[in-house]
């Protein structure tokens, strides 16, 4: 059984899915290849315009596909094996396949009918569900998580999703991200953290301090959905208490973990 929920309009990230280059998709003509590109809703103008700087003359097309809706298709619980009762296929109406980053976070459906007709032994779940759980498995995701010109690639552990090439001819920042993957400690990393106390009513802000037993900076609070969220934390500090301080006479204790699906070398 798989919990199925669309990232509709409106959500901190709602992808939308743009036809960005050419290339083939499994299953499609080649006269209608392409490259689906899911991002944030928020920043899609922004996508588009900086991705136009790179196509020269190139005789490339780029475009929203508001038609389309992407669904996460999620297991019921963290045992739930999410990959046998579904296979990877391509459609004239449909793409399902498992999401690039993580297994944990199961898979994609890309289409213009209704996801849970797809998928008849679904359940319709909604964003909040999507979020609670990409949170817990400590993944990042939008612009809130992931701040431009904040948000680091190694430090936001996309190296571990399939999100960074170190293969790849050269880009921006291409340099620096893999003489440190080869040769640098990366001693700061973004991971799944839970909050235990009383929260504040509108949630902890965005670059809130985290703080050690002693007061000492270990790192600072990212985003989150209730009592769980992200938080880029020195690797040297989360063995011990955490907390953040929410007044003067008041703190929320702050547990950090490492999730199962990293690399075993890294954990």
């Amino acid at each position: 059984m798989c919990l199925v929920s669309w990232l509709g309009a409106g959500a901190s990230a709602c992808p939308r899915a743009s036809c960005l280059s050419p290339g083939r998709l499994p299953g499609y003509a080649e006269e209608a290849s392409g490259f689906f590109l899911e991002c944030d809703s928020s920043v899609l103008g922004a996508l588009q315009k900086h991705l136009a700087l790179y196509k020269i003359r190139r005789k490339v097309t780029m475009e929203p596909r508001p038609e389309l809706r992407v669904w996460a298709v999620l297991p019921n619980s963290p045992q739930a094996d999410q990959t046998a009762p579904l296979q990877e296929r391509a459609e004239a109406t449909a793409i399902l396949t498992r999401d690039p980053r993580t297994a944990c976070m199961g898979w994609r459906l890309l289409t213009q009918e209704e996801g849970p007709a797809l998928l008849p032994r679904a359940q319709l779940g909604d964003l909040q569900d999507y979020h609670t759980h990409r949170y817990q498995q400590g993944i990042p995701e939008g612009v809130r998580d992931l701040p431009p010109g904040v948000a680091l690639p190694l430090e936001s552990n996309l190296a571990f999703m399939n999100g960074v090439s170190f293969t790849k001819g050269c880009y921006i920042g291409q340099e620096l991200t893999t003489r440190t993957h080869h040769m640098g400690v990366i001693r700061k990393r973004l991971l799944p953290v839970r909050l235990t106390g009383l929260l504040p009513a509108g949630g902890v802000g965005p670059g809130t301090a985290v703080l050690t037993a002693s007061g000492q900076a270990a790192g600072k609070f990212r985003a989150g959905q209730g009592n769980v969220g992200l938080a880029l934390l020195r690797l040297e500090t989360i063995k011990g208490p955490l907390h953040i301080r929410i007044s003067e006479s008041d703190q929320v204790a702050v547990t950090a973990s490492v999730p199962g699906w990293w690399p075993v070398a890294t954990k």
